[in-house]
């Protein structure tokens, strides 16, 4: 059995690498070969182009975005061209509903299967091998990737037919996504009422307002450090899914409106290279304090 991965990015190069450990070939493609002497190292091939990838079995992408899956796959210089009936597409990474469902149906007309796993877990997990990866598609075909998968997650859920993997992620980063959101609102008024930050945190992170969204990025706001985690401007697109659902099914979502519009006024003040933690500086800025030790820069 031949493995391929395509995306050595954050995520993707460490589930690649855990994937060794399936004792299968691997062949990897990234276009920035940076990380190619490290997989090279441990006995990995490294490919060329995209279409070197295409002599595997099973083909794993993490990609950033639903534009860059198509392209790898579909695109003039994809996959699509070149693959075999009987090989399998596992996509790993984050996309539209839409999309997805669309790549299934390009990939069907000519004979080749595919599995929409995407995957949850901060950089941490994804080098410790324990990430949650939640999939859809034809049962038999989520058993026969299944071992691959445990490389690099230790909770894997079969949620259903095609597209029900990213319906499941959206889910729940949404809701992720409305905490930190919720966070960024409420922490500055703390402290515009004189409140003390770190034991406003400390109390917040041991009581019922807990969250893995409080726990995570408080420790990380009150040290001004908005690096650790996902860049916001990358991390939008779960928030279109989700006003693209709302609209196109009728189905009212008020608080992630609320939400999307302090992640929106984010971006628009230039914070998209900070991770969603970087949401609190709308609401510093409109009530002038500060939740943490100001950076040098502001």
């Amino acid at each position: 059995m031949k493995l391929g991965f395509i995306g050595l990015g954050q995520m993707g190069k460490h589930m690649a690498l855990n994937l060794l450990k399936s004792g299968e070939e691997l062949i990897v493609y990234d276009q920035r070969p940076a990380s190619y002497p490290e997989f090279e190292q441990r006995g990995a091939r490294t490919a060329a182009q995209i279409r070197d990838v295409a002599e595997a079995d099973i083909i794993f992408c993490s990609l950033p975005n639903s534009e860059v899956v198509c392209q790898v796959v579909l695109g003039e210089t994809g996959l699509k061209k070149v693959l075999r009936a009987g090989q399998i597409i596992v996509d790993t990474s984050t996309i539209n509903y839409s999309t997805t469902l669309e790549i299934g149906k390009q990939l069907e007309s000519v004979g080749v299967e595919f599995i929409d796993a995407p995957v949850s877990g901060m950089e941490s997990r994804a080098k410790e091998g324990t990430l949650t990866t939640m999939c859809g598609g034809k049962q038999e075909l989520f058993e026969n990737v299944k071992p691959y998968l445990q490389c690099f997650a230790d909770k894997i859920l079969y949620m259903g037919q095609p597209g029900s993997g990213q319906l499941t992620k959206l889910i729940n980063q949404l809701l992720f996504d409305i905490n930190v959101a919720a966070l960024a609102e409420i922490l500055p008024m703390s402290v515009k009422l004189g409140l003390d930050p770190e034991k406003v945190g400390a109390v917040v992170n041991s009581g019922t307002g807990r969250s893995y969204a409080s726990e995570f990025f408080i420790p990380m706001i009150l040290k001004g450090s908005f690096m650790d985690g996902y860049p916001m401007k990358h991390a939008y697109k779960d928030l279109v899914s989700g006003a693209e659902i709302s609209a196109s099914l009728c189905i009212p979502m008020p608080v992630l409106g609320a939400a999307t519009t302090t992640y929106q006024m984010a971006l628009l003040k230039g914070l998209g290279d900070r991770d969603k933690g970087g949401m609190i500086g709308v609401f510093e800025d409109l009530l002038q304090v500060h939740y943490r030790q100001p950076s040098p820069e502001e």
